[in-house]
């Protein structure tokens, strides 16, 4: 496949004066317009990278309240992330789901891993989750094997997908 293109009026710069002056520093610059034409041809040759791109894998997630809603069940939120590419942290606030206790909401390290209000239970999908970090190691480690800080969890090893299951503040939860 091949295409041309005729363009006409393509400025082209000449020398013309133009000086600028200030206390210590005097410079002229120089430019004039002028118009000419240009041809330009485009040979199209479909390559392996013009192919689309395979699919990232994708890990879905679903987020357990941390109190049975009025009329009865645990209200889920649903979300999805790219394979190895966020916290769990990041996905949460992204997507606009209670992440914090109020104390948290206020006192939090902003994901740093050094205040501990963050905690989640991983309830299913714990297998496509990053093991858990020496700072997790520190501040859970009185805590069930099922709880995770999400600013050091991270979703996804970016070939693997699935399911996880999420369940807020499981302090919370009795």
């Amino acid at each position: 496949m091949a295409s041309s293109v005729h363009l006409v009026s393509v400025p082209s710069f000449r020398r013309r004066e133009i000086s600028s002056s200030h206390r210590n520093f005097r410079k002229s610059i120089t430019f004039t317009s002028v118009k000419k034409s240009v041809s330009v041809s485009c040979a199209a040759i479909p390559s392996e990278s013009a192919q689309a791109a395979p699919e990232k894998p994708e890990i879905e997630l679903e987020f357990i309240g941390p109190k049975p809603g009025a009329d009865g069940p645990y209200p889920v939120d649903r979300a999805t992330a790219i394979s190895g590419e966020k916290l769990l942290r990041n996905i949460m606030l992204d997507n606009k789901i209670e992440l914090y206790a109020a104390y948290g909401k206020v006192m939090n390290c902003g994901g740093g891993g050094s205040c501990g209000t963050c905690i989640v239970e991983i309830v299913d999908g714990k297998d496509l989750l990053n093991e858990r970090t020496n700072t997790e190691l520190r501040y859970l480690k009185k805590k069930p094997e099922s709880w995770r800080l999400a600013c050091q969890t991270i979703v996804g090893n970016k070939e693997n997908s699935g399911k996880v299951v999420v369940q807020r503040l499981p302090q919370w939860k009795k």
